[in-house]
């Protein structure tokens, strides 16, 4: 080999390196990693970059470096995250986005930057409707879904007069908002508590005094395990119905056990769903962290695997990006069961109805319904998205 040769050999394995430099994929993970929602951060963190690690360590065929961020549920701690992550990290998209009031205080600056955005725990109805933005998706689900399956299941059932609970912030609005959507009978009361709130003395005294024939609650994470234990310690557990969404999940049931059974929730997900890409994905991710995966856990592995396929279909052009994820939500298999993105960039998917049990010793959830099938969001014709 000559002398030009090998200068042109060494040119071309550095112009190689510098290619593919060029072109590793960047992701900003962005989640509440401490304070009582920390477990749904990290569920959701887990379930990513299990996705990732199945992936070879690549995203679009790009090796990927994930740049984990704490928000702490704070929104003005998320805003200062998102402009680091854009103006400084340059990222190539952003995930997690953690809870709709941090969403909705990011969503100026992202949809500005143009960078897509996909949420693993939030689809507030103002981005599901109205101020829809093309580079802005959901892996998890409109708010109101969830809670509009459980309305249904409620009227469904018969149930004829029901005490509503939640958070006083957009998603807890729109939970119940959700659930009155489908729910023809009698409201007793509407109730909203502070966001974290530890004790729940005097609501549940109040809930006790209405004298419904059942409750109706959105208390996530960490607020979940209080209600559900001090309801118990109430007297209630087994006595008044509980029907929730996003409070007796894979996050919250270890910690609640057996104050837990006879809870009825719908949702998107759950472990116990038998679908040939959701036994492949509990036994991974429960190989992997020793515990079962929540469907904050399920949304997150599924924005990887679309995000995945979205950078494959944009070849590296970040101006294609957000086509290529739409696109790919319609292709990629979920651990859910049917997916695809609709109009508004939210979920169109399943919501099924589970019940938490006692079955060999322990407390497990069960399907017990699919109250809505392919079920799209009630605010997508007010996205002016093509």
């Amino acid at each position: 080999m000559n002398r030009n040769t090998l200068r042109a050999t060494a040119l071309a394995a550095m112009l190689a390196t510098s290619a593919l430099a060029a072109h590793a994929t960047t992701i900003g993970f962005m989640a509440p990693l401490s304070g009582p929602q920390a477990l749904v951060g990290q569920d959701q963190y887990d379930g990513f970059m299990l996705a990732v690690e199945q992936l070879g360590g690549k995203l679009g065929g790009q090796a990927a470096t994930i740049l984990k961020e704490d928000d702490q549920l704070k929104p003005e701690v998320g805003q200062q995250i998102v402009r680091k992550l854009l103006d400084k990290d340059k990222v190539d998209a952003i995930v997690g986005l953690s809870f709709s009031n941090v969403l909705m205080g990011s969503l100026p600056r992202l949809a500005e930057s143009g960078v897509v955005a996909i949420a693993t725990n939030a689809g507030p109805s103002p981005i599901a409707g109205a101020s829809c933005k093309a580079n802005v998706f959901s892996t998890a689900w409109q708010n109101d879904g969830a809670a509009e399956a459980m309305g249904k299941f409620a009227q469904d059932r018969g149930i004829k007069r029901v005490y509503l609970m939640a958070p006083n912030y957009q998603a807890g609005k729109d939970m119940l908002a959700g659930f009155k959507r489908f729910y023809k009978g009698e409201v007793v009361d509407e109730t909203y508590t502070q966001v974290n709130q530890p004790d729940y003395s005097a609501e549940i005294a109040q809930l006790q005094a209405a004298k419904p024939d059942a409750v109706f609650v959105f208390y996530p994470g960490g607020m979940g395990i209080n209600f559900v234990k001090q309801m118990s310690q109430a007297g209630l557990s087994g006595k008044l119905p509980l029907y929730s969404v996003f409070t007796v999940d894979g996050t919250t049931l270890p910690s609640l056990g057996d104050t837990a059974a006879g809870a009825i929730g719908a949702a998107m997900y759950d472990a116990s769903l038998d679908t040939p890409e959701n036994r492949k994905f509990v036994a991974a991710f429960e190989a992997k962290y020793k515990r079962t995966p929540s469907l904050y856990a399920a949304a997150a592995y599924d924005a990887a695997n679309v995000l995945d396929l979205g950078l494959r279909k944009a070849g590296g052009d970040p101006k294609k990006l957000a086509a290529g994820v739409k696109a790919a939500g319609g292709e990629f298999k979920s651990v859910r069961g049917p997916f695809q993105f609709g109009k508004n960039n939210m979920p169109v998917q399943n919501y099924y109805a589970f019940e938490t049990v006692r079955a060999g010793g322990k407390v497990v959830t069960k399907q017990i319904g699919t109250p809505l099938a392919a079920h799209a969001d009630s605010y997508a014709s007010l996205c002016k998205l093509p």
